[in-house]
């Protein structure tokens, strides 16, 4: 029976109770019961001593990253020389730089832990059921095999996951992001390995599977640019339009309520389009991550209530009414026409 079979070699508390009482029974139960116990509780202390090791060194990795490559003396020291002759411009896209490279290092922060809870579960898992009399070599071999029929059975699933590990330390987007990935477009509410969440504009949640991404639109990385393009009538001077839009823009760019949205000086590019009834101007403003609707509005509104005030017109269609015999008749008066004859309106 189990209780009266001999200790093995490796049953060390076994072996030590058998030497020293002479009963095998005894030592048996006080491996069983204390023996066993003690390993199983070792090896899961061990484990989660490992762990939080591991996890503190990668929250140290990560911090060292949110705070750049500079050591902190360097920064104390250079602090108030930058401060005092870095531009605004300069100052908002650091901004824009730390910001983002903050929420990267929490991503990548967050895979690391997650691959490294994995693998020591499996480790000290398979240690446990090993110290438990379990024959771990056809759970390895298992293992094996199902590796590999999953690798051929799942290669969606592999894709998707491998698609998700390189989006997310190329930093292709991150949560809060606007992108667009093709079939699906909107804010980045959760990016996984699997898939990836997005809420669109009218309020629609998208699920896409990592692996089925091609392509990818990041509309918010680092900074944004609202462009404004700005129709005026042929008989408008197109010099002193250009110059009521630099100043409308420069304005804004002013406002202490817009300054720290607006990266540079806005910029009037001139004409970028003719069309039957209008010529279209451009305006171009580089702002913060997601601030370019908000400033394109903004803009939008001051520029028709300059107009107004300058009596630009704005373009609108315009319908002239010729005779048959190509003379064209004052508005409001009917065409001279023959009896049946339809008058030959021409736009």
């Amino acid at each position: 029976m189990f209780l009266s079979s001999p200790c093995q070699p490796d049953e060390s508390l076994c072996n030590w109770v058998d030497d020293r009482t002479g009963n095998a029974t005894l030592a048996n139960l006080a491996d069983a019961f204390i023996g066993l116990p003690l390993a199983v509780l070792g090896l899961v202390v061990l484990g989660l001593v490992v762990r939080f090791v591991a996890h503190r060194v990668v929250d140290r990795i990560v911090a060292g990253a949110e705070e750049g490559v500079l050591p902190d003396r360097v920064s104390r020291f250079s602090r108030r020389r930058r401060h005092q002759e870095q531009t605004h411009t300069q100052e908002l896209r650091d901004l824009a730089a730390q910001t983002r490279r903050v929420q990267r290092a929490k991503t990548m922060g967050d895979l690391l832990k997650s691959v490294i809870t994995g693998v020591l579960v499996a480790i000290f898992g398979t240690m446990i059921l090993s110290q438990v009399g379990v024959n771990i070599a056809p759970i390895i071999a298992s293992a094996g095999i199902i590796g590999i029929a999953l690798g051929f059975g799942a290669q969606s699933l592999v894709k998707d996951f491998l698609s998700g590990i390189f989006l997310i330390f190329e930093d292709q987007f991150g949560v809060g992001d606007v992108v667009d990935v093709g079939e699906a477009s909107g804010t980045v509410e959760a990016v996984s390995l699997r898939v990836t969440r997005l809420r669109s504009l009218d309020g629609t949640v998208w699920y896409v599977p990592n692996g089925e991404i091609l392509r990818v639109g990041n509309q918010s990385q680092n900074w944004s640019r609202a462009v404004i393009d700005v129709g005026v009538g042929y008989d408008e001077e197109l010099g002193r339009v250009k110059r009521v839009l630099q100043e409308v823009a420069r304005d804004l760019w002013e406002d202490d309520d817009y300054r720290s949205l607006i990266i540079e000086e806005p910029e009037v590019t001139g004409v970028e389009a003719l069309s039957a009834d209008s010529v279209t101007l451009r305006v171009l403003v580089k702002t913060q991550p997601l601030e370019q609707w908000g400033i394109g509005r903004e803009l939008r509104q001051r520029i028709k209530a300059r107009f107004d005030h300058e009596g630009i017109e704005m373009p609108f269609p315009q319908r002239v009414v010729w005779h048959r015999d190509g003379r064209p008749h004052p508005p409001g008066t009917p065409p001279e026409q023959g009896p049946g004859e339809p008058a030959d309106d021409r736009v």
